[in-house]
């Protein structure tokens, strides 16, 4: 049991040090430049009272509500899931689920604003709707996502970090240390530390 626990926190230390992320137009850059990039956006949204958007299916929605009370409890800054049950079994039955999170985010987010989308896969219909809306509005677009390198959500984003593991549960992990990363990272600058 020693050998494969080791073995599985390895495979999840080798994906964050593969990471690969880029731009909006799929321009590679270095893993520093690219949370470099993600905290300054982070800071002109705080600055400008703006909002940060999350969203994601399943786990990657428990992933997206953590981060948005984080966000919001020690970032201090407004944040928004899209994921009330109301919200979410009405647009559900009466338009479509694709349309979950893009039905608030074309009614709520602005230029100022930041959307964080969460999808292991990258090509959940709910979410790139929710890019789609996102992007129409002008609001500066972050993907997370993994499994094929060739995921919709990837291509979409202003800046978009792909973890190169097949496996949902390694990763949602990911995905997690990545959210902590860049929070951590912004209150190590803004606040004085992390919390």
């Amino acid at each position: 049991m020693g050998q494969q626990l080791r073995e599985y926190f390895s495979d999840i230390h080798s994906a964050l040090c593969s990471l690969i992320v880029t731009d909006g137009v799929g321009k590679e850059m270095a893993q520093d430049e690219g949370m470099r990039k993600w905290i300054e956006r982070i800071k002109k949204v705080r600055e400008a009272s703006g909002c940060i958007f999350l969203c994601g299916n399943g786990a990657s929605a428990a992933i997206a509500e953590h981060f948005s009370h984080d966000f919001f409890q020690n970032g201090k800054i407004r944040t928004d899931t899209c994921s009330e049950t109301a919200h979410i079994t009405a647009i559900s039955n009466d338009i479509g689920y694709e349309r979950v999170f893009a039905y608030r985010i074309e009614r709520l987010i602005c230029e100022k604003d930041l959307l964080i989308t969460v999808s292991s896969s990258g090509n959940s219909p709910s979410v790139i709707e929710a890019i789609k809306a996102a992007k129409e509005k002008s609001a500066f677009v972050v993907t997370l996502s993994g499994k094929k390198k060739d995921n919709l959500s990837r291509q979409m984003g202003n800046l978009n970090f792909y973890v190169p593991l097949d496996t949902y549960g390694m990763v949602e992990s990911a995905h997690a240390v990545l959210l902590h990363s860049a929070l951590d990272l912004f209150l190590d600058e803004m606040e004085g530390g992390r919390h």
